[in-house]
């Protein structure tokens, strides 16, 4: 018994890894707020290592810590026409969004 769950425990670690990661750099298309306290965006990459189907579309809650500041980031890259990249959890929601926990936003 110990064996198949030491064995379960090596690949639902594995699955995590390989569906979290930094994406490529890329340019916002499309940002949506939401009245659902989350925003979703719209990011033209090559890029994702989520498991997600939607590989360009990302949603995070505005009540998280740093929710708030990353749309504004965003918002930021929409209005300068800057690239970003997103650190994808792993996490999809019903609509095969990837979740974010952090973004990088950089000078062209």
């Amino acid at each position: 018994m110990r064996y198949f769950l030491l064995v379960f425990l090596m690949l639902f670690h594995l699955s995590v890894q390989a569906t979290s990661g930094w994406t490529d750099y890329g340019y916002v298309v499309e940002l949506v707020p939401t009245i659902h306290h989350r925003f979703k965006v719209n990011i033209d990459i090559k890029g994702n290592r989520s498991s997600c189907k939607k590989k360009q579309w990302f949603y995070q809650d505005y009540d998280i810590s740093g929710g708030k500041e990353m749309y504004l980031a965003l918002l930021e890259a929409v209005s300068s026409n800057k690239v970003v990249r997103v650190y994808v959890t792993g996490r999809c929601n019903i609509n095969e969004y990837s979740e974010i926990s952090e973004l990088g936003i950089r000078a062209n």
